[in-house]
């Protein structure tokens, strides 16, 4: 079974601007998909849908089987806790230091303190964060926050990471080290997916490109699985 599966999901927003249109398709467990398009095509939309954070107005969404559109309470956080988010405004906390902003993600999931710590230090060096463990968000750069986000998103092992313009903040470099980060965490077994409208992203991993436009997918030939499917 696919991990995930979106069956015509539509949001539409009062009055009536619809954000995703009758989306359908289904994502491999492993599996690493670039959602590609132009601001407003309905990526961020899409994962916010993902994430629950939004409710669909039409259609299904299954992940592992389950309608994540039917969570309420105790279910949906525990769904919640298997995902790592990377937020396009970061949503640091601005009194905590980058590796207490990492390392509160998997305090509040029950990893013992020492062991939180540990994968956040081991997380922000290997973003290039050695030296900036004990600094505040506001005294960081954008993109040193954004490495820090990234960090975070990753520090509880999750089954899946959404990825809203991860790189949008970095230079060249950054970006790079930021992508192999996210291709070793897909080795080992996360399904990945990453909005992006960065061409850098394409070029440099060979992850399953969709793309959309007003809200709709487009090259309907990517999506004959989840066709066949429906």
């Amino acid at each position: 079974m696919s991990m995930i599966q979106l069956h015509s999901v539509s949001k539409v927003y009062p009055p009536d601007y619809a954000g995703v249109k009758d989306v359908t398709f289904q994502v491999e467990a492993g599996e690493f998909l670039f959602l590609c398009g132009p601001s407003g095509a309905g990526k961020t939309t899409l994962l916010r849908l993902l994430f629950r954070s939004e409710q669909a107005s039409e259609g299904q969404i299954l992940v592992d089987g389950r309608n994540v559109t039917r969570l309420k309470g105790a279910g949906l956080a525990a769904y919640r806790r298997k995902l790592g988010l990377v937020f396009q405004d970061f949503k640091l906390i601005p009194h905590m230091t980058a590796l207490e902003n990492v390392s509160l993600a998997a305090d509040v999931v029950g990893v013992p303190w020492r062991q939180s710590r540990r994968r956040g230090f081991r997380l922000l060096s290997e973003l290039g964060l050695k030296d900036k463990y004990g600094v505040l968000p506001p005294a960081l750069s954008g993109g040193e926050q954004q490495r820090v986000a990234i960090a975070r998103a990753l520090v509880n092992e999750p089954e899946i990471v959404l990825a809203d313009e991860p790189t949008g903040n970095l230079d060249p470099e950054r970006a790079a080290e930021s992508l192999r980060l996210f291709a070793r965490i897909n080795e080992e077994g996360t399904t990945v997916l990453i909005a992006t409208h960065d061409p850098r992203l394409l070029r440099s991993f060979d992850g399953r490109v969709l793309l959309m436009h007003q809200g709709r997918l487009l090259r309907r030939e990517d999506l004959e699985p989840a066709a066949s499917a429906t």
